[in-house]
């Protein structure tokens, strides 16, 4: 496995790859790699000849400052993980690298109504953050797939529409949630989870999943009520949003027939950890 440190080690690799007609998937992280992180590189390796992922804590994407402070680092394992698992290439870019000029006065996208519901509406400039990012890697990669999980459900949409606006050659993959045992959704966020608070955390997915089958036969706003009223009684626990949503628009819908595909998208406080998670209901 190559580790590059730079903008040049990487173009090296890569243009050594290429020559030789490989596929290249891409799979850009933020560390502190998971299972979840390890089902993208598995994805990328199973349909690509060679394999890139990225270990970049982007500042700015963070419209909390205490959330970057805390975000968890764990490079040496990162590393190790991934070249077990078949990464071919690892760039592991410094903020001077990925923002020679500074982080102010960058690129702005405008992603209308995609961007202003749900975790655009609590976390503003992240995904604009997002976006910077992500164009940047692709350009610096160009990869012809990038594998991302749907557990970010509406970054995946973001990093759709990015694609189709620029107009990049570039399949973006998306892969299902990875859950623990207990059904949590794996996330870096989840090692600052106290014991206790971790216990109470796998009651997110196990409402989530309760309300699937009550949507069986309960209109949509109950269903909706059912999910804040169960997770906000659950101690350490309290919801931030949780919206059902056309899984093509993102907006909020009243009834379920006003979407082909509903999906369930919430976000909750546990402590001082925020996780989101999200559920497609079938009817």
């Amino acid at each position: 496995m190559i580790v590059c440190t730079n903008k040049n080690a990487l173009l090296t690799a890569l243009d050594t790859l290429k020559t030789q007609g490989k596929i290249i998937g891409f799979v850009p992280t933020m560390g502190a790699l998971h299972a979840g992180h390890i089902s993208l590189i598995h994805h990328s390796t199973a349909e690509c000849n060679t394999t890139v992922a990225s270990i970049f804590v982007n500042p700015v994407q963070f419209n909390n400052p205490a959330d970057l402070q805390t975000y968890p680092r764990t490079l040496d394992a990162d590393l190790e993980l991934l070249e077990k698992n078949g990464c071919d290439v690892v760039f592991v870019p410094q903020v001077e690298d990925m923002y020679p000029e500074g982080t102010q006065n960058l690129e702005a996208y405008n992603f209308g109504t995609l961007e202003t519901v749900m975790e655009g509406a609590f976390r503003p400039g992240h995904f604009n953050g997002v976006a910077v990012v992500v164009k940047r890697l692709f350009d610096l990669v160009q990869p012809d797939k990038a594998f991302f999980g749907n557990k970010d459900f509406q970054q995946v949409a973001i990093v759709r529409e990015l694609v189709r606006r620029c107009m990049l050659p570039i399949e973006i993959v998306a892969c299902p949630i990875v859950r623990q045992s207990d059904g949590l959704a794996m996330s870096s966020r989840n090692v600052r989870l106290s014991p206790e608070e971790r216990t109470q955390a796998a009651k997110i997915s196990q409402t989530l999943f309760a309300a699937q089958t009550l949507a069986q036969t309960e209109i949509l706003q109950t269903v909706k009520q059912y999910v804040i009223d169960t997770i906000n009684a659950v101690p350490e626990l309290e919801v931030e949003y949780f919206d059902i949503v056309d899984n093509s628009t993102l907006q909020s819908i009243s009834l379920w027939e006003d979407a082909e595909q509903a999906v369930g998208c919430v976000a909750v406080n546990v402590g001082a950890v925020r996780l989101i998670d999200n559920i497609a209901f079938m009817r």
